[in-house]
């Protein structure tokens, strides 16, 4: 009906097993599209009813557009990866919420009646395109002092929600960093990260041929005493290091997006539904702030409050920038809602990948957590901003009784 907004569900995420950048990275002799194509041919694989002529649109992020992640990458992925030619496809770039932003902006394309069945995803190698690269920061931008220089590097804008939140001490975020590789060994250890990895495929000169089937940067068995005397690189006797941060990765994720009545026509099963999402803008100084309100926005549209929310799947760019949000909204560090199976800082974090990757965890979780109604999945964002996403539980009694009404 004219005027009226669809439901728009999840119904599938995946992502490769992400690297290490750099030359001795998995990845260092494959190509970044070539991740993505990997995702999307695996949505489509795990989902045989549904026709590939149906998909209305392919959106894929990348941060660094150029190169092998250049010339509108969704058109091209959906290319390589055999969809018919009648699909379209775009590219996004907000950087560590690209996927993110390609999932909400086909969202309200869906919702909107425009499309019916979409693939949203990401891609990062930061091994082939450091951050910044090919980047000309207007000068204007320092000059008229609209942003501090810190601005532009990201471990520094850490370095400076630490000095405006004095009680985020190194100790707390060292402490969160170890619990996250801690977690995450432990999902590993039972199955629950491999359901949502697609084997890929790598190549090296000196070893030959391999198959990339877990993730390569976590550090299992991580202490305190193994992060105490990390270098601080982003300031002198700083706070922030290399275990208590995500690091420089490479690793591509894809999610199938369709409208609610479409997911009953084609026979697809919801996995969550979105409820909303919102983004906002902090200063630049301290992106990493930038969850908070975003949150706040999106709560409030959603008609929600924050102890609605039952799982939370937080972007782990910096430990600091994780706390800021936990106790801007008296959640406690170790908290079992928050980031279950641990998060980038012991997953890795492919900048514009990584929104899908939360996604693709939460729904996971709501599969075990039938009690829980709502999650969210958040993120701060390069250039002072913040993004989330509110997700209703499918599996929750609530919901089913409100789908069996309609």
């Amino acid at each position: 009906m004219p005027g009226s907004l669809r439901d728009v569900v999840f119904v599938d995420g995946v992502r490769t097993p992400f690297g290490k950048a750099g030359q001795q990275g998995i990845y260092a002799q494959t190509r970044a599209d070539d991740l993505v194509v990997k995702c999307i041919r695996e949505l489509l694989r795990r989902h045989p009813g549904l026709p590939p002529e149906r998909v209305d649109e392919v959106a894929v992020a990348a941060t660094t557009q150029i190169g092998d992640q250049g010339l509108t990458i969704g058109r091209m992925a959906a290319l390589l990866a055999g969809l018919p030619k009648s699909v379209p496809g775009f590219a996004v770039d907000r950087m560590c919420a690209g996927a993110m932003t390609a999932v909400t902006t086909t969202a309200s394309g869906i919702a909107s009646g425009a499309y019916d069945v979409v693939i949203a995803g990401g891609v990062e190698h930061m091994g082939h395109h450091p951050m910044g690269e090919g980047v000309d920061p207007n000068p204007r931008i320092v000059a008229e002092r609209l942003v501090d220089t810190s601005a532009l590097v990201m471990g520094q804008t850490a370095e400076n929600v630490h000095d405006r939140f004095p009680q985020l001490t190194k100790d707390r975020c060292d402490a969160y960093a170890v619990a996250s590789q801690r977690k995450l060994a432990e999902a590993y250890a039972a199955g629950r990260i491999q359901r949502d990895l697609v084997p890929v495929a790598t190549r090296s000169q000196e070893q030959g041929w391999g198959l990339a089937t877990s993730d390569e940067p976590p550090r299992p068995g991580t202490t305190l005493d193994d992060l105490a005397g990390l270098k601080t690189p982003f300031r002198p006797h700083g706070r922030v290091t290399a275990g208590n941060a995500a690091g420089l990765n490479d690793g591509a994720t894809a999610c199938l997006l369709v409208a609610g009545e479409t997911a009953t026509e084609l026979g697809l099963t919801p996995r969550m539904r979105m409820v909303g999402y919102a983004f906002a803008g902090v200063e630049p100084e301290v992106m990493g702030v930038g969850p908070i309100p975003a949150t706040q926005k999106a709560l409030a549209r959603a008609g929600l409050t924050i102890d609605d929310i039952g799982l939370f799947e937080v972007n782990e760019a910096f430990a600091v920038q994780v706390l800021a949000f936990l106790d801007h909204f008296g959640i406690a560090d170790d908290d079992p809602r928050v980031n279950p199976d641990g998060g980038a800082i012991a997953l890795g974090h492919p900048l514009a990948s990584s929104g899908v990757r939360l996604m693709t965890q939460l729904a996971r979780h709501f599969e075990d957590h039938p009690e829980v109604r709502y999650g969210l999945t958040t993120m701060c964002i390069g250039i002072g901003m913040g993004g989330t996403v509110i997700w209703e539980n499918p599996n929750h009694a609530d919901y089913r009784k409100e789908q069996l009404a309609a």
